[in-house]
């Protein structure tokens, strides 16, 4: 009989074989992998399925804060780690996982879990929505059509190259600054940090030093940290080629990202950039001559959302509308703890209260925990839905109502995978 628990300490080589294996890895781990990750995993947190003694599927989840409309942060479950063994499908290790650990984050109090899914169709099922979306574009340097005398940001800003000391003192700060004005982002912890600045390695995960720059404001202050790569093997005809493939891009102000971006397309010898995940509606494109330079080479979703806890998480996000408006959601959760009927009031500044419904109330509109995960953020449409049949409305015009409120005027975006 399979087994469902949480790791012991000589358990952790043994599920990180497993890991290894559902992910196509390498079929062995080394010590040192194991002391290079072990300080990352809460084992209360960190679950295996065991058969005969030995790991066949591995789930593990990791306390975050996840920024919503408004900025305020909320509690968030981030699972990660998910894999099954080949051998061991079709036997609901996962759903036996996953049942475990959402329980556990309701009673710890956690809002919300996210995660990024690998596959499309397998989270729905537990409730999960689609709740930000990334594009990854390949800008053609040469047919950008931008000003070639580009000398740097104007209004004594600057923008200057930076060592790994600097960018390990200024960039928890300033990722912190960005998080709480971008929407679907979380938290770093000092372990990604150690990770990304090559202060930890890991010998599975090769690391190579990234070169950073830093984008300072006039009065000196760090707004803005690019990381890439540079790929200089291929110059046909002695013409160069030259690819720069971003790492990281994270700006606290529009002027710091452009600044950034513009960096960027003025290196010598450049003449793609691969600019890794951003936002679905990021500023680059815009930014170019030629708008068709950047090709798009991914759109799809990134990261998923799953409630936990409604009233928490509808209270503390705001929302757009002209006044004050109150709607009653009917949400259907049969496996899980959203379902119920829900009173969502909204003032005339976007600031929000929700409570279950009294018993007399009507539902406005009627939608999944999946669905509602999907709106949560600000990037569904709540008419799309009813279209869709996803979305019974009730009430004349309690589709447009729940899609003017919801909606945020920039699409949430995740930087980090997880």
């Amino acid at each position: 009989m399979t087994t469902i628990r949480a790791l012991d300490e000589g358990d952790v080589a043994d599920w990180l074989r497993a890991l290894h294996a559902g992910f196509l890895i390498s079929p062995s781990v080394t010590e040192e992998e194991v002391a290079a990750r072990r300080p990352s995993y809460d084992l209360t947190r960190t679950r295996g399925a065991f058969d005969a003694g030995r790991c066949v599927a591995t789930f593990r989840s990791m306390p975050r804060e996840l920024t919503v409309p408004g900025g305020a942060a909320v509690p968030a479950s981030a699972i990660t780690n998910v894999s099954v063994t080949a051998t061991h499908r079709r036997r609901r290790l996962a759903s036996r996982l996953m049942a475990a650990d959402l329980a556990d984050a309701k009673e710890r109090g956690d809002a919300v879990s996210i995660l990024i899914a690998a596959e499309y169709p397998i989270y729905g099922r537990f409730g999960f929505g689609p709740a930000t979306w990334v594009t990854d574009w390949e800008v053609d340097v040469p047919r950008a059509a931008l000003d070639g005398r580009y000398a740097g940001p104007p209004d004594g800003a600057r923008v200057d190259l930076a060592s790994l000391a600097e960018v390990r003192e200024a960039g928890p700060a300033l990722h912190d600054r960005v998080r709480a004005v971008t929407h679907g982002a979380i938290d770093r912890t000092p372990y990604w940090w150690e990770l990304s600045t090559g202060e930890r390695r890991l010998p599975s995960r090769p690391w190579k030093e990234p070169f950073y720059a830093l984008y300072r404001a006039a009065d000196g202050r760090v707004e803005g940290l690019v990381a890439y790569d540079i790929d200089d093997t291929h110059w046909p005809n002695k013409l160069p080629r030259v690819a720069a493939d971003v790492r990281d891009l994270v700006a606290v102000t529009p002027a710091a990202e452009a600044a950034l971006w513009r960096y960027l397309m003025s290196l010598d010898w450049v003449t793609l950039i691969r600019t890794g995940h951003r936002a679905p509606d990021d500023i680059l494109p815009l930014l170019l001559g030629d708008t068709r330079a950047a090709r798009t080479e991914t759109y799809a979703d990134f990261m998923w959302l799953r409630l936990l806890d409604v009233p928490a998480a509808l209270s503390a996000r705001t929302y757009q509308g002209t006044g004050p408006a109150a709607l009653v959601l009917e949400v259907v959760d049969p496996a899980g703890p959203a379902g119920g009927r829900f009173l969502l009031e909204t003032d005339a500044k976007g600031a929000a209260s929700c409570l279950p419904a009294p018993a007399y109330a009507s539902p406005d509109v009627t939608l999944s925990a999946a669905d509602l995960a999907s709106l949560y953020l600000g990037d569904e449409s709540a008419v799309r839905l009813a279209a869709l049949g996803r979305l019974a409305e009730h009430s004349t015009g309690a589709a447009r109502t729940t899609d003017v409120l919801f909606r945020t005027p920039r699409r949430p975006w995740c930087p980090d995978v997880f």
